[in-house]
């Protein structure tokens, strides 16, 4: 059913400054960014930074998601409704996405797609302030 990790989204409370240390620092590249998040990568990982407010921050929006086949999507989430996992979340963005709690609360996602397609979608329908980076 899951291919891999899909992307790791980290709630942040100083987007500038999280960006500063994730691309200067860490040396990830910095693929586009815009008013409230910033896409970044490495080879095998796609991080998106999400702006939360101070008292929301740490268990705000930050959770894992998993790569799920377009074609296996559908019984993935009716095989996660059917043991009970409970949805935290209702898809928002490019890609099919069901979000859904573990059994100790941990924020998960099964997503259809990649960052190649979620900064196509972008580039489309850009997020506000989005810029793109070469």
């Amino acid at each position: 059913m899951l291919s891999g990790l899909n992307h790791l989204t980290l709630s942040v409370t100083d987007l500038n400054r999280s960006i500063s240390f994730y691309n200067e620092l860490l040396q990830l590249r910095l693929e586009a960014s815009w008013d409230n998040g910033a896409y970044l990568s490495l080879p095998g990982l796609w991080l998106c930074l999400s702006l939360e407010p101070l008292s929301t921050a740490v268990a705000g929006y930050t959770h894992y998601a998993f790569t799920v086949a377009a074609d296996d999507f559908v019984s993935a989430v009716a095989r996660l409704r059917a043991s009970g996992a409970a949805e935290w979340r209702d898809n928002r963005s490019e890609g099919a996405s069901f979000y859904f709690l573990d059994p100790d609360g941990h924020k998960l996602e099964v997503h259809v797609g990649d960052l190649a397609s979620r900064l196509q979608a972008c580039r489309h329908k850009p997020y506000a302030g989005m810029k793109f980076y070469p």
